[in-house]
């Protein structure tokens, strides 16, 4: 089923998570008028919400066409881009990472606690 999915919707679907980094992937298919939810996650610290985008980013880019592996593929090993990624999470900035393929755009992202969207 695809539904369209924003960063409001996720915080009002889990009340009670005011201190918790949430973390999200979803899926927009080009041609498309909603998005496909892809996984969410809870996060303590921004450290754990950054681990949660490397992971989600390795699944992303495992499943993507080789034409289209290399900017995941260069995120992950990208130290600075990550320290960047932990400065935007611990000043209340959420930090979003988008990956495509001939078909659909990916964004991941990671919302810290207290950010407004």
């Amino acid at each position: 089923m695809l539904r369209s999915t924003t960063p409001e919707d996720l915080a009002e679907a889990e009340p009670g998570q005011g201190g918790a980094y949430r973390c999200w992937a979803v899926g927009y298919p080009l041609h498309e008028t909603s998005s496909i939810f892809l996984a969410s996650h809870q996060a303590t610290s921004p450290r754990l919400a950054l681990r949660w985008l490397r992971e989600r980013t390795r699944n992303v880019t495992d499943q993507l066409d080789t034409a289209y592996v290399h900017p995941g593929r260069h995120w992950l090993r990208d130290e600075t881009e990550h320290e960047r990624a932990l400065t935007y999470l611990t000043t209340v900035t959420a930090y979003q990472l988008t990956l495509h393929d001939e078909n659909t755009c990916y964004v991941l992202v990671a919302y810290p606690p207290g950010a407004t969207s």
